[in-house]
């Protein structure tokens, strides 16, 4: 092909001139037939408040491409055949259906078809995404409409969400909405979600972007989002930026509620508890409410992070607040300790302790038994706060027959209590922090007492029960 050629014919555009029309009026009868879709786009039109620019009228119309030598030049960034393809000569508003793999029913035949559609694109989102970056200036130099969103997002979404911080910039710099709101009421800086996009959010911000933009569905904030999925130079970004501590969104939470909340893997513990840190230091605060009740504090426990509990008590939060359900933080992380033992849940119950936490009811430690013996180091400081234990043979068939032998030395010393008292050592301890409750952490490092006292104290890990 030469230089300057172009493959459609003539008869070939009057043809993609009908499939848009088409395609537009495909698009309309989707938009009225789903529910809630007529709401969504007005609330759409409130937010953006005439956002959409006058000159995106004068933009060239879109046409339907399903030319798959169009389609391969574009997705794998080839700027030689992407220039000679989409030249002076050939329209470059391109609205492209890429195959993929999705089962759809296709009523006339009565049979499933494996068509592999997949949402409209345009030679704009597919470079974005990918990274073509010269493919992507070549272009927008040809006049591409810069937030055309065929399939319900820009291209600016598309570049964020795939952390390409040269391509989110080159489009912000051709006029790309740094505002705009895709099909899911997300705003740029709400996508994104990864740490290698906290380019595309200092290019965002740069360019306008709402630091405080809510979220159509959940009415969160890019704070929310940060701190949600623990970005901590993302939430330090925003902050710099004015972001806002207390917004409560749908569900009732603060960035720090959703940091909080949010599943953790063990490898993202040290993250969380940064942003969880920034949020802190800037002010949030830790005794903020969610619409079930939850504390930041009920939420850090439940996913049993002991770096953000200790966090969270030293900065005070109490202990013994109730959520809507009737949980304490105590019973939050002892109903996880089964499933996240490597996060270490006899750090939380610890700090729960020694901070006041209430006690288990002394009749349902057997339950309590059963349930966390993989971790004796829970049990052992669930036991080490009370001065006296009725040890029945329902503790002895709560321990399954293998995690016995893996700890067999611990709790043969917790069996043992059923016919020897607490020694005089523990009772000197219990009695102390008895005295001391509720001001024991506060007390007890200040005390002139060798170290390993105050770690005594203070519940340290021996392994065995006394």
């Amino acid at each position: 092909m030469s230089q300057g050629s172009f493959v459609f014919t003539p008869t070939a555009l009057r043809s993609l001139e009908r499939d848009k029309e088409l395609l537009e009026r495909q698009q309309y009868q989707r938009r009225l037939t789903t529910p809630g879709a007529s709401s969504y786009f007005l609330r759409k039109e409130v937010r953006e408040r005439g956002l959409a620019s006058s000159h995106r009228s004068s933009q060239p119309p879109a046409f339907m491409c399903q030319d798959p030598v169009v389609q391969n030049a574009l997705y794998t960034g080839n700027l030689e055949a992407v220039r000679q393809l989409l030249s002076k000569e050939a329209p470059v508003n391109l609205v492209i259906q890429p195959q993929g793999g999705d089962m759809i029913w296709v009523k006339e035949d009565g049979l499933w078809s494996l068509t592999y559609e997949q949402d409209l694109t345009t030679p704009l989102h597919i470079t974005a995404g990918r990274g073509f970056t010269e493919c992507l200036k070549h272009l927008l130099l040809r006049g591409a409409n810069v937030d055309l969103a065929p399939g319900g997002t820009t291209a600016l979404h598309e570049a964020c969400q795939e952390c390409q911080p040269e391509c989110a910039k080159l489009l912000l710099s051709y006029g790309a909405n740094a505002n705009a709101v895709n099909e899911d009421g997300l705003m740029p800086l709400h996508v994104c979600t990864e740490q290698e996009s906290i380019d595309c959010a200092k290019y965002l911000l740069q360019f306008g972007a709402a630091v405080n933009g809510r979220s159509l569905e959940e009415d969160d904030t890019p704070l929310h989002v940060a701190s949600r999925h623990g970005l901590p130079d993302h939430v330090n970004l925003y902050l710099r930026y004015g972001a806002h501590l207390e917004h409560q969104n749908d569900e009732g939470k603060t960035p720090l509620n959703a940091a909080c909340a949010q599943p953790q893997e063990k490898a993202t513990l040290g993250r969380y508890c940064q942003v969880c840190q920034h949020l802190i230091d800037a002010g949030a605060k830790v005794l903020t409410e969610d619409l079930q009740h939850q504390t930041p504090l009920h939420l850090a426990c439940k996913n049993v992070n002991p770096d953000v509990v200790d966090l969270l008590l030293k900065n005070g939060a109490r202990v013994n607040d109730m959520c809507y359900g009737g949980n304490a933080p105590m019973h939050n992380v002892l109903k996880e300790v089964a499933y996240k033992q490597d996060h270490e849940p006899e750090r939380v119950v610890q700090a729960l302790l020694n901070y006041g936490s209430i006690r288990v009811w002394p009749g349902a430690l057997p339950q309590v038994l059963k349930y966390c013996c993989a971790r004796p180091r829970v049990i052992e400081a669930l036991l080490n706060a009370y001065d006296r234990l009725k040890v029945t043979e329902k503790w002895v068939e709560a321990v399954p027959s293998d995690v016995f032998k893996q700890h067999q030395g611990f709790f043969e010393s917790v069996f043992a209590l059923t016919q020897t008292p607490r020694s005089l050592q523990h009772l000197a301890r219990f009695k102390l922090r008895t005295y001391l409750d509720g001001r024991l952490h506060k007390v007890v490092p200040t005390l002139p007492l060798p170290t390993f006292l105050k770690k005594y104290l203070l519940l340290d890990f021996r392994d065995y029960i006394h």
